[in-house]
Formats: structure tokens, sequence, C-alpha cells
């Protein structure tokens, strides 16, 4: 079939575009398939004993706890920018008080989960990637199933819940370093009044901010565990297909949280 493919002739040049655009469709079909058989899979592994607790700490402590400080450094700088910049825009109308209500707001809503998401993925989403595709390159995988060891109940599942787990953790540390940090700045260099920050946080910020700030959490650190173990578990080609699926991970682990981030917010708000 596949000889017979390749001597058909050329499609002419008003027929090619459609032939090339069937052509991407059928693949991205097929890769969405097979991506959403793998977290079905995955997913599946949980309701199937046994259930690797130690692996999932271990996890849980390589992604959550080691990306702490990266979260705290990250989060104390955003919250110090939106308090400078909404003060000097804010000032200009004489409501400098409401510097506290945008920071929050801000975070809460939007900054937080995405930002806390792509440093994740950055620093925890390369490393899963890179760690299975390396596994599969020197075959360790594939001795797993020779050992009767299923690879997507001890590889991919342990980092899906660490990640399901510190996901929503980790913005929570995020928001609420980026408000302290912009409350210690809004107060010690730019002399604003910090019962007012503070009575300003509470009064504008809704459960429904919060819970809208968690669930985007929550989608984000389920897409970086699934495309980043997808990834790796599917490396091809030697070190440099390892180099190349870390890269592809990190790039479509972004682009779902941006594109996710508008979706989510035009559904909320």
């Amino acid at each position: 079939m596949q000889q017979f493919a390749h001597s058909l002739p050329a499609s002419p040049g008003p027929l090619r575009w459609p032939g090339q655009l069937g052509r991407a469709t059928l693949r991205f079909v097929g890769s969405t398939g097979r991506r959403a058989l793998f977290l079905r899979d995955a997913v599946a592994a949980l309701l199937r004993p046994p259930l690797r607790v130690r692996l999932m700490v271990e996890q849980l402590y390589l992604i959550g706890n080691r990306s702490v400080w990266l979260i705290v450094l990250t989060s104390v700088f955003t919250g110090m920018v939106l308090t400078l910049q909404g003060y000097n825009v804010l000032v200009r109308f004489g409501s400098e008080e409401l510097v506290g209500s945008l920071v929050a707001l801000s975070l809460i809503r939007e900054l937080g989960p995405v930002l806390a998401a792509l440093m994740l993925t950055a620093r925890a989403g390369s490393a899963i990637a890179a760690t299975l595709g390396n596994m599969r390159l020197t075959e360790q995988i594939d001795a797993m199933r020779a050992m009767a060891v299923d690879p997507i109940q001890y590889l991919v599942t342990p980092r899906l819940v660490a990640s399901v787990v510190a996901g929503p953790l980790l913005t929570t540390v995020f928001i609420l370093s980026g408000i302290g940090a912009g409350y210690l700045f809004g107060v010690s260099v730019l002399g604003l009044e910090g019962s007012t920050f503070i009575a300003n946080v509470r009064r504008s910020v809704e459960w429904s901010d919060v819970q809208s700030g968690l669930i985007k959490a929550l989608v984000f650190a389920v897409s970086m565990a699934w495309v980043s173990t997808f990834r790796g578990f599917f490396a091809r080609g030697g070190a440099e297909g390892v180099g190349l699926a870390t890269m592809a991970a990190v790039v479509e682990i972004a682009v779902l949280i941006l594109v996710g981030d508008y979706v989510m917010t035009a559904l909320m708000f």
C-alpha cells in the first residue's frame, strides 16, 4: 500500500495545499488520540494494585518541594513589580489606596496560576521529559515491560499525582508570597498605609476568585505532567531526540497554559 502511495504522481499546484492540510489534520487527530489514551491509561493505573505511594511521595518531593525556592523568588519580584506599576498608574487618579486590590486580584486570578505553572514547567516539566526520554533511550522502559512491570503505572502515574498535588499548593505559595512582598514594598518604599492595603485586599477578594485560581492551577498541573511524560515516554532518535522531546514538551506546555488561561478566564468571568 505504501509503495502504491509513493508511486502516485504528485498533486498539481492547486490541489497541493488541500492535500497538505488534510494530512496535517489527520496527524493532529492521531496525535491527540494517542495523548488522550496515554492520559487515560495513567489515570486508570491508579485503580489497579499496587498503589505506588513511595514513588508518589518521592515525585512530590522532587516536583513540589524542590520548586518552592523558585516559586517564592519569582513571586516576590512579581509582587513588587505589580505594586510599583500599580502605584504609578493609580496615583495619577488619586486612587493609590487601591494598590492592594490590584495586586491581590492580579495574582489570584491570573499571574499566580500562570507564572507558577510556567516556572514549574521550566524546572520540573523539563526534568520529567528528559528523565523519561533517557530511560527510553537506554531501553529501561522496555526492560520494565519484559519484567511484567507496567511502565505507565511506575513512571507516569506517580508524576501525574505529584503534579496534581503540588500545582495548587505551589500556586498558593506564589500568591501569598507575592501579596506579602507587595505589601512590604508598598509600605516600606512607597509609603502606603498598611492597614488600608490589607483592608482593600480583604474587601476585593471573593471566594470565586480564589476558586478560579485554584482550578487554573489544577488544570495547568495536569497539562504539565501529561505533556512532559508523554514527550519523554515516546522520545526517539538518541540524545538529540531526547533534547528535542524536552524542548517540545516545554513549548507545548507553555502554549497550553497561555491558551488555557484565556479560555478559562473567558468562561469564568
